[in-house]
């Protein structure tokens, strides 16, 4: 079966759920253990006597909850030695979902990369938060930058869609996404752009501070306009105008949380997202989660990505800004 059916099977899929309330992603947070110290997250380090649920269970829950897109994230996803077995549980050939793999890049090589995406991974999204070895001392590991360097040079000539680089803007760093545009496209790579947010460390420095926003709402509209010139930035003009709404308010309204997206944590229980400690175990309770819910305090990038207009969704995903790097 062609790219193209496949490619139509995720458009119905997303149509669907998009109207029947199911969720468009699901995060398959497959372990909370990582081998960086990134300062704008609360994981990193071992967890010893972590409860693991099998591969099989991740497939499961795949093909119940039926999203159009799979994330598989942590802590550190490569650190689960049985991965591929939990992408082949998951994946449906020439079906959804599209499956996404989060990584720092660290653990990541040809061979590791060959055997993932032999087990049915479409992408592979890499951390890069400067352009530069700054890099790595906000994640915590010494030699990232050029190791996502080298590997991006490897690995994206065996498939130039199969890499792609993801930026959470934050107050330090926001200066550098022009910078960081025009690496990626000297690399012949995607690049999205997410925001930061403070529940995950209870830190606040890192949000926009009131004085930068003129600065941040400019880079943003370059950004914008990069994108419209090249193609090689995937971020949605929906989620580039909600950015600095997001740090001038402190807050989005309506979260979507347990029903556009959730996640599936280690031992296969269900959290509405991957900020609120609570964990269910089916969607009846998810339900009654989302009749509640009122938080606002977030725009990560699973948020932003699924709650789109279905205009955004749709026009986007369809790829109406073809790639061009010259």
């Amino acid at each position: 079966m062609s790219s193209i059916s496949r490619d139509l099977r995720l458009l119905i899929r997303g149509i669907r759920n998009y109207l029947t309330g199911r969720p468009l992603c699901i995060s398959f947070e497959v372990t909370y253990a990582c081998n960086a110290r990134c300062r704008h997250c609360h994981l990193g380090g071992p967890v010893p006597g972590e409860k693991r649920a099998p591969a099989d269970e991740f497939g499961r829950l795949s093909r119940w909850l039926q999203p159009v897109v799979a994330q598989v994230s942590g802590g550190e996803p490569l650190l689960r030695p049985d991965l591929e077995a939990i992408i082949r549980a998951i994946r449906r050939p020439n079906r959804p979902p599209y499956i996404v793999v989060t990584t720092n890049g660290a653990l990541l090589n040809r061979k590791r990369y060959e055997s993932l995406r032999e087990a049915g991974v479409d992408e592979f999204s890499l951390s890069l938060d400067y352009p530069d070895e700054r890099h790595d001392e906000f994640r915590g590991i010494p030699g990232l930058f050029r190791k996502i360097e080298t590997l991006v040079k490897e690995l994206t000539p065996l498939d130039e869609k199969a890499i792609t680089l993801s930026c959470v803007l934050q107050n330090d760093n926001f200066r550098e996404a022009v910078s960081l545009a025009d690496l990626a496209r000297q690399w012949g790579v995607r690049l999205n752009f997410s925001t930061y947010t403070w529940m995950r460390t209870d830190n606040k420095n890192f949000m926009i501070s009131s004085d930068n926003l003129p600065a941040f709402r400019a880079t943003i509209e370059t950004l914008r306009r990069y994108k419209k010139k090249y193609g090689t930035i995937y971020t949605s003009d929906y989620v580039f105008r909600q950015m600095p709404k997001y740090f001038e308010q402190g807050e989005i309204p309506n979260c979507r949380a347990g029903q556009r997206f959730f996640i599936v944590n280690p031992d296969g229980r269900l959290s509405p997202c991957g900020l609120i400690i609570r964990h269910y175990s089916n969607l009846e309770e998810l339900k009654a989660f989302r009749a509640e819910n009122n938080c606002r305090t977030c725009y990560t990038s699973i948020r932003a990505g699924t709650e789109r207009p279905a205009r955004y969704l749709l026009f986007d995903n369809l790829g109406v800004t073809r790639k061009k790097t010259k």
